[in-house]
């Protein structure tokens, strides 16, 4: 069974070569391709001499049309997502791959122990799993983890991907609405935190409306269980 990796990346010189190798550690993955959301750094570099496929996009789209294009060049049986900026805890995505290779899950999400006093304040962990649970009728606890494993018809039925940083909440909801079980995997894995200073708030600001764009978007088109 091939299994391929989607890493979408923006200016991720520091940590990408990390993570493809630690990704290249892990038995069964066959296939790397790194997309390049239009870096200004040396991460398209970087990436391809860790051994990766390197896609490269003229400018920055956002999150959800990496992973499109992404799509577009996997070859696996099971397709999993990963953020590029996990480094060497990367290893960890193995845990995700072991219950869809053994039909035990649709879908795998990494659940993450937050350390104390990281990223954020809640409201857009909050926002995500509302619309999850209005959607679908579900609760998950992870529905911004952008680490995940599924089976490449799985994949198929979920393109496109929303754009930016609602992707993960509007794949989770279509995933449950079409049937698929999703399970929750416990993982020691770290990355990039978003502190609580004004890139932070920033940041979640741009997550926050994405995801009230994807909410909006499915409302509109009477998606609501």
């Amino acid at each position: 069974m091939k299994v391929s990796v989607i890493v979408p990346a923006y200016n991720e010189e520091e940590k990408i070569m990390d993570t493809v190798n630690a990704l290249h550690k892990i038995s069964g993955i066959n296939e790397i391709v790194v997309v390049d959301d239009g870096s200004e750094d040396s991460t398209a570099l970087k990436a391809k001499e860790a051994g990766a496929k390197v896609i490269i996009l003229p400018k920055n789209q956002g999150k959800g049309n990496a992973l499109n294009e992404g799509a577009k060049h996997v070859t696996g049986d099971i397709v999993v997502l990963a953020d590029a900026d996990l480094g060497d805890t990367a290893v960890e995505i193995e845990k995700l791959i072991e219950p869809v290779a053994h039909g035990r899950a649709d879908m795998s999400i990494a659940k993450i122990t937050a350390t104390k006093g990281s990223g954020g304040f809640g409201l857009v962990k909050g926002l995500s799993r509302f619309c999850v649970r209005f959607f679908t009728g579900k609760e998950l606890s992870t529905v911004l983890s952008g680490q995940r494993a599924m089976k490449r018809e799985v994949l198929k039925e979920l393109l496109p991907f929303a754009s930016g940083f609602g992707v993960e909440v509007g794949m989770t909801i279509k995933a449950l609405k079409q049937g698929y079980k999703i399970t929750e995997v416990p993982v020691n894995i770290k990355h990039s935190e978003t502190g609580k200073d004004l890139k932070g708030f920033i940041h979640r600001g741009r997550q926050f409306s994405h995801i009230f764009k994807v909410f909006f978007s499915l409302l509109l088109r009477g998606e609501r269980q």
